[in-house]
């Protein structure tokens, strides 16, 4: 056996399949087109792969960096690990065009009425947490935990079509970019449905493999993924959710998950042309974007996780309340509750709604808490700093990444 070229694998081969329209739309030549050319990515599980010196290093960084920030992350583990689960998850359904207000997110938190972006942006980091718990349990990343993890994403979608195909393997063929009615001019066709199986067999061998260094084994699987594409919508999603269950099988991080996902919606174009540079054979570019977009998250983090959890002590030297009282019980729940309506600050303290409006009210008046739905009735409170910290950290992993900063 030869030894592997650093930085290069197999580019992905092409083949020519018959196409034809389901449903009849788009322009003439969308409705004439009878041949597509799809991209079909090679076979992983005994593939031999070396790196250059000098990404061995950065992988290495990025590696420490994580490492670091999960250790930090000590007692308030739980809290923490939901506060980066929510800052991923978003991050990753922005870089799909995915976006909604503090308010309607906030909204989907609490079950309340929202818009379906925000519903979305809840059922990506239930599907990511699902995910990582799995790969924690078992101590491995299958095909089925894939799919569960997309029938969670997609089980509420509002559009049918969609919802109907939850966790399951789409059985036509898909494009990326181009028109809408047909692969004419599309930037990227997948393989034909009838290799998805095979081809996510061999992706599910690779991902059990610990003879690769993690972070490459993360890039190439979600390189690999991407190029599957083998749910009918998601595959983003859950592409950048196997990279956080990777670390999470490989033991790198154990308390809480880095937020990747926000490096790398601010370096999305690079990030965009990286799965490009993949499918023809290129690891470097997608391993470079990964390991800064790791690397900065991580940082950030840490320094997230330093100033959340002076929080609770803060608040308290604001608002001191005897123990016992409503205020002081609340106080105690924010750090663990930072969207929260009455009802669920009722049923957790066991407190009366007469007890808990007034203690609300003299938070809020401190600006601890801040109501979000501006309405009088299913009134919705966020924690202010929580909040505006989780956002800080956004915006500080895109400037360290060397992207354009969130606006």
């Amino acid at each position: 056996m030869t030894a592997p070229t650093p930085g290069r694998i197999p580019s992905h081969r092409s083949e020519e399949r018959p196409w034809s329209q389901r449903q009849r739309g788009g322009t003439r030549e969308d409705r004439m087109m009878d041949r597509v050319i799809t991209r079909i990515p090679p076979r992983l599980a005994d593939l031999d792969v070396g790196v250059t010196s000098a990404t061995a290093r950065a992988m290495e960084r990025a590696l420490e960096a994580i490492v670091r920030t999960d250790q930090s992350a000590g007692a308030e583990a739980p809290a923490l690990a939901r506060f980066m689960i929510r800052n991923e998850s978003i991050a990753s359904s922005r870089i799909e065009h995915v976006s909604a207000s503090g308010a309607d997110l906030a909204r989907a938190l609490v079950g309340s009425r929202a818009n379906a972006s925000a519903r979305s942006m809840v059922a990506a980091s239930r599907a990511l947490h699902e995910m990582l718990l799995a790969a924690g349990r078992a101590g491995a990343l299958t095909i089925d935990d894939l799919q569960n993890a997309h029938r969670l994403l997609m089980q509420d979608d509002d559009s049918l079509g969609d919802r109907e195909w939850a966790g399951r393997v789409r059985e036509e063929q898909n494009w990326i970019g181009g028109s809408d009615h047909s692969p004419r001019g599309a930037l990227f066709v997948p393989p034909p449905p009838d290799l998805i199986d095979r081809l996510l067999v061999d992706l599910e061998a690779f991902l059990a493999r610990d003879d690769l260094p993690v972070l490459l084994q993360a890039t190439i699987a979600h390189g690999q993924f991407e190029s599957i594409h083998p749910f009918t919508d998601g595959n983003g999603r859950i592409g950048r959710a196997l990279i956080a269950g990777i670390l999470q099988r490989r033991g790198v991080t154990r308390n809480a998950a880095v937020p990747v996902a926000s490096g790398l919606y601010a370096l999305r174009e690079q990030y965009f042309a990286a799965l490009g540079a993949y499918r023809e054979g290129d690891l470097g570019p997608l391993v470079d974007v990964l390991c800064r977009s790791a690397e900065a998250a991580a940082t950030e983090a840490r320094v997230s996780f330093e100033r959340l959890r002076e929080m609770p002590d803060a608040w308290h030297e604001e608002i001191p309340g005897r123990g016992g009282s409503a205020l002081a019980r609340l106080l105690g729940i924010l750090f663990a509750h930072p969207t929260f309506t009455v009802d669920e600050a009722r049923e957790a303290l066991g407190a009366s709604t007469a007890a808990l409006y007034p203690a609300v009210e003299t938070l809020e008046s401190a600006g601890i808490l801040r109501e979000v739905t501006g309405r009088k009735r299913e009134r919705i409170w966020v924690v202010a700093d929580v909040v505006d910290e989780l956002e800080d950290l956004d915006r500080r992993v895109a400037i360290r990444a060397g992207g354009a900063a969130h606006t």
